[in-house]
C-alpha cells in the first residue's frame, strides 16, 4: 500500500517463479516411519485420497517424499498439504516448509482428488516401500453418489467449454468465528494527508465491511509499533483528535462494520525478526487494540517479514484478544508467487488463525499464473485470476482470499481496472463465468471478496469502486 504522494512505483515484469518443488532423493527412512493411504470418499466417477505418514520410529524425521503410480486413465486434481511433481503416471509428492518434520509417535498427511477407477501402487518414501499398506475405503464404489455432489467433486477428464469447473476441495480447518459476512469489501483509510480525499474515519461509506487503518509505524523499540492520528490530517480536517478518531471505531461497529490497524505500508520499517520483537509486535499491537478498539491486525510489510517470528507475534497476539480477531495480509503479488516465499510461507503457518490475505494485484508489472505456462499482463481478468488461482490451489482456503485492487486513478502506477473486471474475477472464480482466455482448474464458491487501496482515492473517483463490487459480492454463492 502507498501512503506517499508520490505514484511513482518500479514495475516488475516477466517475473518467472515456479510454483513446484524438484524432488531430490533423501536418504532411507529408519524402520517404523510408513506411509498409509485411503480413499476418503468415492463418488464412482473419483475419489478423494489420503496419506498419512507416521513416525514410528525413535528419531525425529526431517523431510519426506512419497511417489506412486497410477494406472493408465486415472488422474489427478487438486491436492494440498503437499508439493508435486509427476513424470507420467508416476507421481511424487514432497513435504510444505512447515510439515516436514515429524516428532516421533507424530503424523502428518496430504490429500489429493483422483478421476478415474485406478487407485495408487508401487508406493515408496524416500526411496523405500511405503510400509504402510492401503485402506479401504470409506465410500466403496458401489455406493450412489449423494443427491448433493460432494464439495471435492474432481474436474471431468476433458471438461466441455460451456461446463462450469467444479468446486474447490474442502478445508482442511474451520474459518475463524469473527463475525463477518462470507463475502466482504475491505478498504483502507488514510492516516494522512496526500492528494487523495481526506476523511473522518466515520465518514467511511457504508459498503465497506472492513476499513484498515493506514497505518501503525514503527517506534524506536524492535518490532513495536505506536498509532495517533496524523497531525497533518488532523489540520486537514479542521481539528480530528485520537479521541474523535476512537469514537469513529465504535460508530463504525456499531453500523456492523469491523475497523482493524494496518501495518507497514510502502515506507513502514516494521521489523520482527527474533523472539523479543515478536513479543514486542504482540504486546503492541494489543494495547493499540485496547486504546482504540480495533478488531484486529492486518499485516502489509513491503520491505520484508520474518515468517517464524510473525506467526509467533501473531499467535501471541490471538491468544491475548481470542478467537474474534480478524488476521489480514496484504502482500505484493511477487510475495504470493511461491508457497516457499515469507509471506506466503506466513499465510501457511497460520491458516488456521487466518482471516484473509488480500493480494495487491497492482503495481507489479507481468506474473506467471497457477498454470506456469505464461505471463499475464496486469490488469486483466486473466491476471487476477491465474494469480490468485494459485492461492488457492497452494493451500489457502477460498474464504482466505481476496482480490486487491486500485480504486481507480491516482491510486497506483499500473494495474488499475474498472471494478466491473472486479466482478468478473471474481465470477470467474466463484462460478467459471465471464473468464478471459484463462480458466481455473475449478471453481471457488467461497472466495472471500475484494480489497482496495483506498477508501479516499475510491471517494476522489466517486466511490464507483465500492457502489460497483459491494453489491455484486451479495450476489456470489
Amino acid at each position: 500500500m502507498k501512503r506517499s504522494r508520490s505514484l511513482v512505483f518500479s514495475l516488475v515484469t516477466a517475473v518467472v517463479v515456479a510454483l513446484g518443488a524438484v524432488w531430490v532423493a533423501m536418504p532411507a527412512f529408519a524402520a517404523g516411519v510408513t506411509a498409509s493411504f485411503v480413499k476418503t470418499s468415492d463418488w464412482g466417477s473419483g475419489w478423494e485420497g489420503k496419506y498419512t505418514i507416521t513416525n514410528g520410529g525413535g528419531a525425529t524425521v526431517d523431510g519426506w517424499a512419497v511417489a506412486f503410480d497410477l494406472p493408465a486413465g486415472t488422474t489427478l486434481g487438486s491436492y494440498w498439504d503437499a508439493l508435486l511433481t509427476s513424470s507420467g503416471q508416476r507421481h511424487t509428492f514432497t513435504n510444505r516448509s512447515w510439515n516436514g518434520r515429524i516428532a516421533p509417535g507424530a503424523s502428518v498427511s496430504f490429500g489429493f482428488l483422483g478421476s478415474g477407477p485406478g487407485a495408487p501402487t508401487n508406493c515408496q518414501l524416500n526411496g523405500t516401500a511405503c510400509g504402510g499398506g492401503t485402506s479401504p475405503t470409506t465410500a466403496p464404489p458401489t455406493t450412489a453418489p449423494p443427491t448433493t455432489p460432494p464439495p471435492t467433486t474432481p474436474p471431468p477428464t476433458t471438461p466441455p467449454p460451456t461446463t462450469p469447473p467444479p468446486t474447490t476441495p474442502p478445508p482442511t480447518s474451520p474459518p475463524p468465528n469473527t463475525g463477518l459476512p462470507k463475502h466482504i469489501l475491505t478498504g483502507y483509510w488514510h492516516n494522512f494527508d496526500n492528494p487523495a480525499v481526506e476523511l473522518r474515519l466515520r465518514d467511511v461509506p457504508a459498503e465497506y465491511d472492513v476499513v484498515a487503518v493506514a497505518f501503525a509505524d514503527a517506534t524506536a523499540t524492535p518490532g513495536a509499533v505506536a498509532f495517533a492520528v496524523d497531525p497533518g490530517l488532523s489540520a486537514a480536517l479542521g481539528g480530528y483528535t485520537d479521541a474523535d478518531f476512537s469514537a469513529d471505531v465504535r460508530a463504525l461497529q456499531a453500523r456492523g462494520k469491523k475497523v482493524i490497524i494496518s501495518v507497514g505500508g510502502e515506507t513502514g520499517r516494521v521489523a520482527v525478526n527474533d523472539a523479543a520483537s515478536a513479543v514486542a509486535f504482540s504486546n503492541s499491537v494489543h494495547a493499540l487494540i485496547q486504546r482504540y478498539g480495533f478488531d484486529g491486525v492486518d499485516i502489509d510489510l513491503e520491505n520484508g517479514l520474518n515468517p517464524t517470528y510473525m506467526a509467533q507475534a501473531l499467535r501471541s497476539l490471538r491468544a491475548k484478544v481470542g478467537a474474534g480477531l480478524i488476521i489480514a495480509m496484504a502482500p505484493q503479488t511477487i510475495d504470493m508467487q511461491s508457497p516457499d516465499s515469507s509471506y506466503f510461507k506466513l499465510a501457511l503457518d497460520i491458516k488456521d488463525i487466518l482471516t484473509v490475505v488480500n493480494t495487491q494485484f497492482y503495481n507489479s508489472g507481468a506474473m506467471l499464473g497457477c498454470d506456469r505456462n505464461a505471463a499475464y499482463a496486469q490488469g486483466t481478468v486473466n491476471f487476477i485470476v491465474a494469480l490468485a488461482c494459485i492461492q488457492l490451489e497452494a493451500g489457502l482456503r477460498p474464504d482466505q482470499v481476496g482480490l486487491g485492487l486500485p480504486a481507480g486513478p491516482g491510486a497506483a502506477g499500473g494495474g488499475i481496472v474498472a471494478p466491473s473486471v472486479v466482478n468478473a474475477a471474481l465470477d470467474c472464480l466463484a462460478r467459471g463465468t465471464n473468464c478471459g482466455s484463462f480458466r481455473p482448474p475449478r471453481t471457488y464458491p467461497g472466495i472471500r471478496g475484494a480489497m482496495t487501496w483506498s477508501v479516499n482515492w475510491d471517494v476522489t473517483n466517486g466511490n464507483t469502486f465500492a457502489r460497483t463490487v459491494a453489491p455484486h459480492l451479495k450476489t456470489l454463492p
